[in-house]
């Protein structure tokens, strides 16, 4: 399952990890983001290695707009990032937010 993100450090390392990370916005009020939320989980399930930082933008909504402000992408929910060393190496929205499509990601970036 993502890590949920609690304060500006949780966000901060995510942001200045070395490395390959990744980063979602998640909303817990809208389905959309619910089936995002599905397909994160269901590539963690088959790639326990990699790390998977998760903002609920209800309850955070400051961190939200510091992803956005310091990654220069306007706010979206569901919003799912791959961070290659603080910078995006891959991003992804709505219903483009699959485990393929992170699989993908992932091959790319590596």
């Amino acid at each position: 399952m993502p890590q949920q993100l609690q304060n500006e450090a949780d966000v901060e390392a995510i942001l200045t990890a070395s490395g390959l990370t990744w980063l979602f916005k998640h909303s817990n009020t809208c389905g959309v983001s619910r089936a995002a939320y599905d397909e994160v989980a269901s590539f963690l399930s088959k790639h326990a290695d990699q790390h998977v930082g998760m903002v609920v933008v209800q309850e955070h909504r400051p961190l939200s707009n510091l992803i956005s402000n310091r990654l220069n992408f306007v706010h979206q929910s569901p919003q799912l990032f791959l961070l290659r060393d603080g910078k995006v190496a891959w991003s992804g929205t709505h219903w483009s937010i699959t485990a393929d499509a992170m699989v993908a990601a992932l091959t790319k970036a590596n």
